[in-house]
């Protein structure tokens, strides 16, 4: 595939960045492993440069480790950045919550309703893959009905980056139905109107993860920074 229109360049950046992102998050790239900008450019067959830029959208999200010179590899994992990145979702995600609980209306019920409902839908056929991407839609309704769907940008950016971390943790099928009871709780907190209720349930719905994080920097030591 060669190179056309600026529209068709953007097209096979995303491309290339959705598979490697997809590899990256699945850990069938682990950290460590090395990426040859060569050989990703020859699977698609698309110049190096789209290669290029899908590293660097990578690399942004701290998920690629890019040394001019020397091999790229996929990052490791840093108890630091994960502290952080954990700060920042917890910070934007609150104020999500409150904004939403107090903007909420019918539709938005309804938006939440259908969200929730496609969740139990992915869970009853077991199509965990499925459910992770609602998961993620779960988080942008309630941007969208806050009125900053800006944020789920920073959201998104942040949850990718633990998602990984996790997939070393507990299986999906373990932590599916707890994610689903979660979102049903912050939900009805919201359609109460109760924003300090949706954020209390939201920071639990984040904390879950604080043994599975430390269980994963205890048992995989070798994929953390030192």
């Amino acid at each position: 595939m060669q190179q056309g229109s600026g529209t068709d360049r953007r097209t096979t950046v995303d491309e290339i960045f959705d598979h490697l992102f997809s590899e990256i998050n699945a850990l069938r790239l682990l950290p460590g492993d090395r990426i040859s900008e060569a050989e990703v450019a020859a699977q698609f067959g698309v110049s190096r440069q789209p290669v290029r830029d899908a590293f660097t959208r990578l690399a942004n999200l701290d998920l690629l480790l890019i040394r001019p010179q020397r091999a790229t590899e996929v990052k490791n994992f840093s108890s630091r950045e994960i502290e952080k990145s954990r700060f920042v979702r917890a910070s934007v995600e609150a104020e999500v919550l409150r904004r939403a609980a107090h903007r909420i209306d019918a539709a938005g019920k309804d938006r939440i309703d259908a969200c929730l409902q496609r969740q139990r839908a992915a869970i009853a056929k077991a199509d965990y893959h499925a459910f992770g991407k609602l998961d993620y839609e779960f988080h942008q309704c309630l941007c969208d009905l806050a009125g900053v769907d800006f944020a789920f940008e920073v959201i998104s950016a942040e949850k990718a980056k633990v998602d990984r971390l996790c997939m070393l943790g507990l299986a999906k099928e373990d932590r599916m139905p707890q994610l689903l009871e979660d979102h049903e709780a912050i939900a009805a907190a919201i359609i109460a109107g109760d924003g300090d209720g949706a954020v209390e349930v939201g920071m639990l719905h984040l904390s879950r993860l604080d043994a599975t994080i430390e269980m994963i920097e205890t048992t995989n030591a070798r994929y953390f920074e030192p």
